[in-house]
């Protein structure tokens, strides 16, 4: 049964566990191969987790401050740096569970029942005493609508609203990650705890990358596997490396000869990258442009063009329907006419006359039919206007 129409035959369901994706942590920070300062920057979050209850409690300084006691951190950078992982580690280092909030299931079609969703979703974290993960952040933690002139608009403003207030009362950790930092609402600047950045990786730590993703005892390399080279050749974040190596993996799969002979050679490798660079590359390119190599500034001159084109289509397609309008009002007067017409003779002929009765007057019965057929007579013109 869907979230919509549970909702109207039971009403709004709280505390639903489905609102959260809920993961025991398995990774640590040595499984993922980090920056020097992205690595230091999450040592100094993890030592400020725990020495939490050293400043609040012990130092007092809970009792001066009411809100703002929760530990917000925000993870930054291009997709596949290492922020799920990071924050999975985060989690495992403090001995948490790690909460993900599914936001398929947060969002709602019923007016407020989103931000309500939020609001669960920070009281299932208070009561795990987990690690709260808010992924791709900026879909639920955009920037609020300056001027608000429709429902949508006015419903997203209310999600951030709760989500801040939430926020300020939490007394856990959360984890804002995002690759477009500069999407996510300003109020959060001073909410968040800290901002760590994370960047590609250089070519030392892509090297590590690429030896991390073989297995030491399984995996069968042939002699001419450089990882080194692998490095310096493209300049991929760990994400795209791991994607490559797999698909080396099967590309060697693929060619002949018995399994147990097949190695992954440097050629698979290189071909499993060319891949993954060449779908990134599908992904980004413009509706509008003319191929992947497009300008983005020519792309942007062929979106004024077709917007010209489209409006020039629009603006003769509103002279034809002009058109149409006029023939309809000349058509509706000469209804108009016809009908006040009828009305006269037949408030003429309604009056009794002393020679006649009801009797001599049959043809005031026929009345009814000729409006009638006036009426078809309307209707077939404005059907044959309308699809001329």
């Amino acid at each position: 049964m869907t979230d919509s129409l549970r909702e109207l035959l039971f009403g709004p369901i709280a505390g639903r566990r489905e609102l959260v994706e809920t993961i025991v942590p398995r990774r640590t920070f040595a499984d993922v191969i980090l920056p020097p300062a992205t690595r230091q920057a999450l040592e100094h979050a993890l030592a400020t987790i725990r020495h939490h209850d050293l400043i609040f409690r012990e130092w007092g300084l809970g009792e001066r401050h009411s809100t703002g006691l929760g530990l917000a951190f925000h993870f930054a950078g291009p997709p596949g740096t290492g922020k799920t992982i990071c924050a999975e580690a985060l989690a495992h280092a403090l001995e948490r569970p790690l909460l993900v909030a599914r936001y398929s299931e947060i969002e709602s079609t019923w007016a407020g029942q989103t931000a309500r969703n939020v609001a669960e979703v920070f009281r299932l974290a208070a009561r795990e005493d987990a690690v709260l993960l808010f992924d791709e952040a900026d879909a639920i933690a955009a920037r609020r609508f300056g001027a608000v002139t429709r429902g949508y608009e006015r419903e997203a403003n209310i999600v951030v609203n709760v989500l801040l207030h939430e926020l300020d009362r939490h007394p856990g950790v959360v984890i804002f990650a995002t690759n477009l930092a500069s999407n996510l609402d300003p109020a959060f600047e001073r909410r968040i705890r800290t901002h760590i950045l994370f960047e590609l990786p250089d070519v030392d730590a892509r090297e590590r990358i690429w030896r991390a993703q073989i297995h030491s005892g399984k995996t069968p390399l042939a002699d001419d596997v450089d990882f080194r080279a692998l490095a310096e050749k493209f300049e991929r974040s760990g994400g795209d490396i791991k994607n490559a190596v797999l698909k080396a993996a099967q590309l060697a799969t693929a060619e002949p000869g018995p399994d147990r002979g097949k190695r992954i050679h440097q050629r698979h490798f290189e071909q499993g990258m060319r891949e993954v660079m060449a779908a990134q590359e599908v992904m980004a390119q413009s509706l509008f442009a003319d191929g992947p190599e497009a300008d983005p500034l020519a792309a942007l001159g062929g979106v004024w063009q077709r917007l010209a084109a489209g409006q020039e289509e629009l603006e003769r397609e509103l002279g034809r329907l002009e058109g149409r309008l006029a023939g309809i009002e000349r058509v509706e007067q000469r209804l108009i006419e016809q009908v006040d017409g009828v009305r006269e003779l037949v408030e003429r002929r309604a009056t009794p006359s002393p020679d006649t009765g009801p009797a001599a007057r049959p043809w005031v019965y026929l009345v009814p039919f000729l409006v009638a057929a006036f009426g078809l007579t309307a209707a077939a013109l404005l059907v044959a206007l309308g699809t001329g």
